[in-house]
């Protein structure tokens, strides 16, 4: 078992190679062995050395960590892996999981919001949360002081995923260690970095991405202006997924961020009702089959005038991926293996909204 999943897990530990470089390197070459033979060369090809493969006995350490913490991996081409994750561009292609995976396939929303919350809002979290469990919906949150253990503690016994910003195996903040050992006993615990990793300041826009992809909505409950809980917001957005808001005072600054969210359109929240309406099954015959991913995976190769003309239109300052292939007048897999290649030679930045940007 742990030969299928070693080279998966090299390609995904390797430098330069995200969860975008990632599904783009399996779906041109197929298997994550010949995609790993593949990358010196992509690499070379924009002008950039090639990124420093994945140790194969770190990979072995990490999978006997996984393992011995009695936790284990889903992949994205799992069948258990949730769906709607899975939809969205930056899909973690590797999660760490202990517990029921199952909650992460019912109707699930997100709830987060300050960690300096006040006791009014922590227990209308905690209620909101207890009601939806009541209700069959999972509580999806990031296990921070506040609002997130609020929400988990009122949905443990209805159905709670705990997401975090570290190796599955540590606790953060230390005071919330029972809190997660219980989420992970009674729900679901998950957790994108490998065992051992802290929770450093880097990985918490990647950790609400994915609370914001595994809920079919996401309610913020007091946040200030600038706080995480607006990034979670905006990225549920970005993905298509409804934003709510619990209205507050506006003299307190705790509630400006959920005023705002409200002010730009957010669905105003008053009661669990609320949330149930906002994200109540849509009738399957309203519902019209997808269309093909218009970027596409990327072509075999890409010819010198073709890398010529996307780079020539990027530059620092993030541009969508679909604007580049407009003013290219490329078609979507040559412009997609160019930016793989830029990538893989450390020259890319890919930003939330399928941006990007020269380094």
């Amino acid at each position: 078992m742990a030969d299928s999943r070693a080279p998966r897990l090299r390609l995904l530990r390797s430098a330069n190679i995200g969860p975008v470089t990632y599904r783009q390197l399996l779906a041109r070459f197929g298997t994550a062995e010949a995609a790993l033979e593949a990358v010196p060369m992509l690499a070379a090809r924009a002008g950039g050395r090639a990124p420093v493969l994945a140790d194969p006995a770190r990979i072995t350490r990490e999978i006997a960590a996984v393992e011995r913490l009695g936790a284990r991996y889903l992949f994205l081409e799992d069948a258990e892996y949730p769906p709607l994750l899975a939809a969205i561009e930056s899909a973690p292609p590797a999660l760490i999981v202990r517990g029921d995976h199952a909650l992460a396939l019912r109707p699930c929303v997100a709830m987060v919001g300050a960690r300096n919350a006040s006791a009014a809002a922590c227990r209308f979290a905690r209620e909101l949360a207890f009601r939806l469990g009541e209700a069959g919906v999972t509580v999806v949150s990031g296990l921070a002081r506040g609002i997130d253990t609020a929400a988990h503690r009122g949905a443990i016994g209805g159905g709670t995923v705990g997401v975090i910003a570290s190796g599955i195996d540590i606790a953060f903040p230390p005071e919330n260690a029972e809190l997660q050992e219980q989420v992970a006993r009674e729900g679901l615990l998950l957790a994108e970095q490998p065992p051992g990793t802290e929770p450093l300041a880097r990985f918490f826009p990647s950790r609400n991405r994915i609370i914001a992809g595994l809920a079919q909505g996401t309610v913020v409950v007091e946040a200030a202006p600038r706080s995480g809980s607006l990034i979670t917001a905006r990225l549920a957005a970005e993905a298509g997924r409804d934003v709510m808001a619990v209205p507050g005072s506006p003299l307190d600054p705790r509630a400006q961020g959920c005023n705002l969210l409200i002010r730009e359109g957010a669905t105003l929240v008053q009661s669990v009702d609320d949330i149930l309406e906002a994200v109540r099954p849509i009738d399957a015959r309203a519902v019209r089959a997808p269309g093909a991913d218009f970027a596409g995976p990327p072509a075999a190769d890409a010819t010198d005038a073709e890398r010529r003309a996307v780079e020539a239109l990027l530059g620092p300052v993030p541009v969508a991926v679909d604007e580049l292939i407009r003013q290219s007048g490329l078609v979507p897999a040559a412009v997609q293996t160019v930016l793989l290649e830029l990538e893989l030679a450390g020259r890319l930045d890919r930003h939330a909204g399928a941006r990007v940007s020269l380094v």
